[in-house]
């Protein structure tokens, strides 16, 4: 017998760690799982920008 899940048309992200150290791996991700985003760095600029001085960090990739 097949598994409910087995019909389902989206998967989850590949993930490493467990329990409360579980990520996302980035190395999975690509534009095929919905994850591509080119302009982010520049929408956080115009985000910042509209709302005077960042308190928080600009996100950075981590290689």
């Amino acid at each position: 017998m097949a598994g409910p899940l087995d019909k389902a048309a989206a998967q989850a992200p590949a993930t490493l760690g467990e329990g409360c150290l579980s990520r996302y791996d980035l190395d999975a991700l690509d534009a095929e799982a919905g994850t591509e985003f080119s302009e982010a760095a520049e929408l956080w600029r115009q985000l910042q920008a509209q709302d005077g001085p960042a308190q928080v960090q600009s996100p950075t990739k981590q290689d």
